[in-house]
């Protein structure tokens, strides 16, 4: 979609942060999508992706917006990205994906849905290590644990 096509407030959105389109890059890889993600705007997300936003777009750190919207815990950014088709189980160069960020990082929110989504628990990082094995807290801890053993019983 070009510029033209764009309405006012998603112009002002681009505008405000630096981005000349919405595949921009605003330094070190940030996308709009990516911003709108980590700060839990959601309806400009919808509208960035409605807009032809690249959702397998990768920053500097190899991470897309959905790494971005677990950095805030935006349970709700986190569902709108996998509604829209985000590879939940995208990994970085070091092998780590969202869901693993969340669970070491002690995002609750983001996790759950990330679970709820269907976010691939056993994926291992280069280093062996998986979600579980990440969990900084007791409530990720538990979530993860209570997912693994509704997959083993269902």
């Amino acid at each position: 979609m070009t510029e033209a096509g764009l309405d006012d407030g998603l112009r002002a959105f681009l505008a405000s942060h630096g981005f000349a389109d919405v595949n921009g890059d605003a330094g070190a890889g940030l996308t709009p999508l990516m911003q709108a993600s980590l700060a839990g705007e959601c309806e400009v997300a919808r509208a960035l992706i409605a807009a032809g936003a690249k959702l397998d777009a990768r920053n500097g750190d190899g991470n897309t917006a959905l790494w971005l919207a677990c950095v805030g815990d935006h349970a709700a950014m986190v569902d709108a990205l996998a509604a829209a088709g985000i590879d939940l189980d995208s990994q970085n160069e070091n092998g780590f994906t969202a869901l693993m960020y969340a669970a070491s990082a002690g995002k609750p929110a983001a996790l759950a849905r990330l679970i709820a989504a269907g976010a691939n628990l056993a994926l291992e990082s280069q280093d062996g290590l998986t979600a579980l094995d990440l969990a900084a807290s007791l409530e990720c801890l538990n979530l993860l644990r209570g997912r693994r053993g509704a997959r083993a019983n269902g």
